[in-house]
């Protein structure tokens, strides 16, 4: 047994045979007690290598851990036998050898999305982004395949049910005929083979006598069924993980599998971790105070070393702007003392939140890495359909524009009529005005959106869009939208609403259109230039950090709204967002900056309940 363990981590490291629960809080060593647990397998019981698999949840996680255990353990050449993987690798394994299948068979990103743009065409499913369509396709497909759902039982979320039903039909054909699988079916063919195939299930028990499974939190219903599955009898499975970090419900995770993992495995040992050897004090105090606001959790008190630090540091400002300078100027008085960029992330929730800490930290010279790719909102239908309405107004491609937005808000002229008129010569206004067919109340229509151009033409940018959103009804559009086609209504107006706060950044209208593209062409460099520099700031989501620990944190936009994300309604979905921010504390190491803005699109913010919970200050 290793000297330097303590004693939780020693008495986990030590468990032999049976079933184990390590419930490991934020920087508590837990890689350490897997490696060494594998370890003392080996050199202690004399467990053979080959019999031993470790499962996380990323390939770099694997990769990571499986080369730090053979460093350690370099002298012993058989311990290069233990299986290091993800869940997808392991169920790969066990399909490829009933199926013959090599990595030929696993269908493309590329090529499913391809496929996928060919099916929604057949069908002529009336869509306006067909990039975002097929994400929340793929979303509600991983979720159903991931819960082992019929589709006859399947409720959808991000897609309209008899669409999905249509497009899932035609695509596990084309699967079928191209004999392809993607990273969904891996776990529902492996989970048929294990129900399914006596003899094949069986080898996989023999093969692996002893299961250890890193972020047990982060498990699905599908990944849980193989796992008791292949574990049985023996079970001789060692699970790690904190249910207060569960935080991918979207992807079907859920921290009840960790809670509840004793009574799927009788006399299951629970072994708590509960030094935190990563933050300071005042750090670990603030985290624990937020999270044990949470009913459904293992309770738990996580302590610290003794590090000293500094108090929480918790600021107000005006703006999202406000904010990010002066986060942008905290960073660089620091680095000026010496202190290098890699020292500090800044964690968002949202995506979006990530493009202003670009823009200022470009502005003034603070090198980043962005850790997701920043999303562009000048590039979404939304912004292009609120800018054909000004482009109109301005004699730009009306044609094109008007094709666009025609029937955004519904104008009532089909789609048919407006293709024969645009195949006519001449400009399709023109074209429309004098068709003969033409209803009254259809004119009455074209009247009132011929007024409202010439009402955008007088405004300034923000003014004219703030028009067209209200007054020309588009919001009302994408509530119709977003019911029909059961898109994502709090998303949609939130897109809106922060091209708007774009728009106060000019002046006249006759400018906008070359300011916009402008911005758009600024985010797609500032992507180009995050190119992992090694000495820069890291700008990341929430979810995004988790595994990951700085010497200071900046958490921004603690609101109501953002932080908890306004789309968490009910308890379940809170309890999610404060384990959410729970897990973006505890990355902080020395230093913890979390922050709110007063104002955000022209409305007085309301103060984060998480805020409350933890005692921070009032305004």
């Amino acid at each position: 047994m290793e000297k330097f363990l303590n004693p939780a981590q020693a008495e986990a490291v030590s468990h032999f045979e049976g079933p184990m629960a390590v419930i490991a809080g934020p920087g508590s060593g837990k890689t350490t007690v897997v490696i060494n647990r594998v370890k003392y397998l080996i050199e202690e019981k004399k467990i053979m290598p080959n019999k031993i698999l470790v499962i996380t949840f990323t390939k770099a996680a694997a990769v990571e851990m499986e080369t730090r255990f053979k460093t350690e353990n370099e002298d012993n050449l058989e311990s290069k036998l233990v299986s290091f993987g993800t869940f997808h690798s392991l169920f790969f394994r066990i399909i490829r050898k009933v199926y013959n299948y090599s990595t030929d068979n696993v269908l493309g990103e590329d090529e499913k999305r391809t496929a996928l743009a060919k099916i929604i065409n057949e069908l002529e499913i009336e869509i306006n982004d067909i990039d975002e369509y097929i994400e929340n396709f793929i979303s509600d497909l991983s979720i159903m395949k991931n819960g082992l759902i019929s589709i006859k039982d399947y409720k959808t979320e991000y897609v309209e049910k008899s669409d999905f039903k249509e497009i899932y039909k035609k695509f596990e054909r084309y699967k079928e005929i191209h004999n392809k699988i993607d990273f969904d079916d891996m776990l529902t063919k492996c989970y048929e083979i294990l129900t399914e195939n006596e003899n094949e299930l069986n080898y996989w028990r023999n093969r692996y006598k002893f299961i250890l499974v890193d972020e047990f939190q982060d498990i699905n219903f599908a990944q849980y069924e193989c796992l008791k599955l292949i574990a049985t009898p023996l079970n001789n499975l060692f699970v790690v993980g904190d249910d207060d970090q569960s935080i991918y419900k979207f992807r079907g995770a859920k921290p009840e599998f960790l809670l509840e993992f004793h009574k799927d495995f009788k006399d299951t040992k629970k072994v708590f971790l509960n030094t935190n050897y990563r933050s300071t004090n005042n750090i670990i105090k603030l985290a624990n105070k937020l999270v044990n606001n949470n009913k459904i959790r293992i309770k738990k008190d996580i302590e610290g070393v003794g590090k000293d630090g500094k108090l929480t540091s918790f600021f107000s400002v005006e703006t999202p702007l406000s904010e990010a300078k002066k986060i942008a100027e905290i960073i660089k008085v620091n680095h000026e003392k010496g202190v290098s960029f890699d020292k500090f992330a800044v964690l968002c929730r949202e995506n979006t939140q990530s493009i202003v800490f670009a823009h200022v930290f470009s502005n003034m010279g603070i090198y980043f890495n962005l850790k997701e790719n920043v999303f562009n909102i000048f590039n979404h239908w939304i912004v292009r359909d609120i800018m054909s309405y000004i482009n109109i107004a301005l004699n730009i491609n009306i044609d094109e524009n008007f094709m666009r937005i025609a029937n955004k808000p519904k104008r009532y002229l089909s789609k048919d009529f407006l293709n024969d008129v645009h195949d006519t010569c001449g400009s399709i206004v023109n074209n429309i005005l004098n068709y003969e067919d033409l209803k009254d109340w259809q004119i009455q229509y074209l009247k009132e959106f011929y007024m409202h151009i010439a009402m955008i033409k007088k405004r300034k940018p923000y003014e004219a869009v703030k028009y067209i959103r209200n007054i020309v009804s588009y919001d009302e559009y994408l509530e119709e939208y977003s019911k029909f086609k059961k898109g994502n209504l709090i998303g949609f107006k939130e897109i809106a609403n922060e091209f708007m706060e774009y728009a106060k950044g000019c002046e006249t209208l006759e400018e906008f259109p070359d300011f916009v593209d402008n911005l758009r062409i600024e985010i797609e460099k500032t992507k180009k230039k995050s190119q992992n520099f090694e000495d820069a700031v890291t700008i990341s989501t929430l979810h995004s950090a988790k595994g990951l620990e700085f010497d200071t944190v900046f958490i921004p936009g603690i609101i109501e709204g953002v932080i908890p994300h306004q789309k968490s309604f009910g308890d379940e979905e809170l309890e999610e967002e404060r384990r959410l921010l729970y897990v973006g504390i505890t990355r902080a190491k020395r230093n913890l900056f979390l922050s709110e803005y007063k104002k955000r699109y022209d409305k007085e913010t309301v103060r984060s309940r998480f805020l409350v919970e933890m005692g921070l200050k009032k305004r």
